[in-house]
């Protein structure tokens, strides 16, 4: 099958320098799944910036052999006047996902990325439930006005998200082969197209064990969780949900689905769950992204022995 081009919300990609290339290399990113569409659509905007910026730098005519060290410098440096840090980072990510890319491909000999120095990110703590919040949150019943059906998805949906530490895409994307109920095992694919098997807990087979009886029996290959209308529940259909689950429960409006995450990982530290298993169950390539819930560990110890030693 020929693979369609990516499109680019500029319309005619000859209108800016460079662009074919990146339209291929988004294109080859996302044939072979190793980035989501909205990963792709960021990338090539912040391709698009940068490519405008050196036309405008210099009449840069889109050869990307022609690009140095010197250029991506004065690129970071000028970005940090008008944009935040973040943003910055996510600019230059794009850049050196698409010149190593490049350069595998013989585009380029070397990577002028090599040794950009960035702007330190601030580390911010994630929001997250606390165990009694969590609690509440899966013990509030929903209203009368949704079917028995739809009471029983919900409930295995934020089951699922807090004892798997799932993400929304991920749970969204489990097929009824993927579980395993006498086990209490799910696989999964996440970040990458990385396959993972994880644990999700007795809460959460017991929840799904009630919507299966209730949806009756799927064929493996078939989405689990089903949105009303057939096909697979959608990701927005889940942040919705829990939103409305929410206010019944009179927690804050602005937890989201990843906030499930982040205290699954947090709950589990906090109970003496290794760092590597941790690691494991969420499917950080890193261990540095793992280690982030150990300073809200080390801070309820903190407040801990504030309260409980003598001398603190």
């Amino acid at each position: 099958m020929k693979r369609r081009p990516v499109q680019h919300d500029d319309g005619d990609p000859t209108q800016w320098p460079g662009a074919k290339q990146v339209s291929d290399f988004l294109t080859r990113q996302l044939a072979g799944r190793r980035l989501a569409v909205r990963t792709c659509l960021t990338y090539g905007r912040s391709l698009k910036g940068f490519a405008l910026w050196m036309k405008s730098n210099g009449g840069w005519d889109g050869d990307w052999s022609k690009l140095t060290a010197r250029n991506l410098r004065d690129f970071v440096i000028e970005r940090q006047a008008t944009h935040d840090r973040r943003s910055v980072h996510n600019q230059v990510s794009a850049l050196r996902a698409f010149l190593a890319d490049l350069r595998e491909r013989g585009g380029i000999q070397s990577t002028p990325a090599a040794g950009l120095v960035l702007p330190k990110l601030p580390r911010s703590l994630p929001k997250f439930l606390t165990e009694t919040q969590a609690e509440s949150l899966m013990e509030t019943p929903t209203t009368e006005k949704e079917t028995a059906l739809v009471k029983a998805r919900d409930q295995a949906v934020l089951e699922l998200l807090y004892g798997g530490g799932l993400r929304v895409s991920e749970l969204c994307g489990i097929k009824a082969g993927d579980l395993d109920l006498n086990s209490g095992l799910v696989r999964v694919l996440g970040k990458g197209s990385k396959e993972r098997v994880v644990p999700v807990g007795d809460s959460a087979v017991a929840a799904v064990k009630k919507y299966l009886s209730l949806r009756g029996t799927a064929a493996r290959g078939e989405p689990m969780l089903l949105a009303p209308r057939g096909g697979a529940m959608h990701p927005r259909a889940v942040q919705l949900m829990l939103k409305k689950k929410l206010a019944l429960a009179g927690l804050p409006a602005d937890l989201t689905p990843h906030k499930l995450r982040h205290a699954c990982a947090t709950h589990l530290l906090s109970n003496g769950a290794d760092l590597r298993l941790v690691q494991e169950q969420l499917g950080h390539a890193s261990l540095s992204t793992t280690q982030i819930y150990t300073h809200l560990t080390v801070a309820k110890l903190r407040d801990v022995h504030r309260k409980a030693h003598p001398r603190a």
